[in-house]
């Protein structure tokens, strides 16, 4: 019997759960009784498995705590029969709950990171594609500043072409004017020169015929 209880000791000891100030547990004997007395004389209440936990309302020197049950019946049990923690295989069951939640949980994070891995392997295939259809807007809207830069190229080009176009006109009156008057003043010359020939044809027909007769005089 007494090696049961120290057994009952080391597995109190080494077990971790927490611990509730204002109650206590039947430890790890079969069955106790509750009584409304001190004593083996008086009269059972009721009957107490392992594990059954109560409300300590009082402890004394005798060895007898006064408790009450979860369904409000108060009696009177032997105090060596509490502890102060759920004994090893109410431990063992509330360890293999916790177990059990956590797997639980595990596999919905699992689920969870799985659903997020291939969320985000299908938001790195839209960024991929957002990206490629990103470089071709660029690239066409590179072409279409080109080709709206275009018409501004053309447009101050023919405006410089209209105004070589002017210059040209004007250099081109400028030496059709010229060259008019060159016209002009060579058709001048060319009827002075022949006023002259004329005149000096008329003059040197009136002098020879004077000039030979002058001759024939003098012989």
């Amino acid at each position: 019997m007494r090696q049961f209880f120290i057994a009952l000791a080391l597995l109190g000891a080494c077990a971790s759960a927490v611990h509730a100030a204002d109650y206590q547990y039947v430890s790890d004997k079969l069955i106790i009784t509750l009584r409304n007395g001190q004593g083996n004389t008086y009269q059972i209440l009721k009957t107490l498995p392992t594990g059954t936990r109560l409300d300590v309302l009082e402890s004394n020197d005798e060895g007898y705590s006064r408790v009450r049950t979860s369904d409000g019946t108060v009696g009177w049990v032997r105090s060596q029969y509490l502890m102060d923690e759920p004994t090893a295989a109410m431990q063992l069951d509330e360890a293999t709950r916790k177990l059990n939640n956590l797997q639980d949980e595990t596999e919905k994070l699992r689920s969870a990171l799985s659903e997020v891995q291939a969320e985000r392997a299908q938001l790195a295939t839209r960024r991929d594609e957002l990206q490629a259809k990103l470089e071709d807007a660029e690239t066409r809207l590179d072409h279409l500043s080109e080709v709206a830069a275009r018409p501004i190229v053309l447009d101050k080009e023919n405006r410089e072409l209209q105004q070589k176009n002017v210059a040209l006109e004007k250099e081109l009156q400028i030496l059709n004017q010229e060259n008019q008057a060159l016209k002009d003043r060579a058709k001048r010359e060319w009827f002075i020169a022949g006023a002259g020939v004329l005149l000096g044809g008329l003059l040197l027909g009136l002098l020879i015929p004077r000039i030979r007769w002058r001759k024939q005089s003098s012989w």
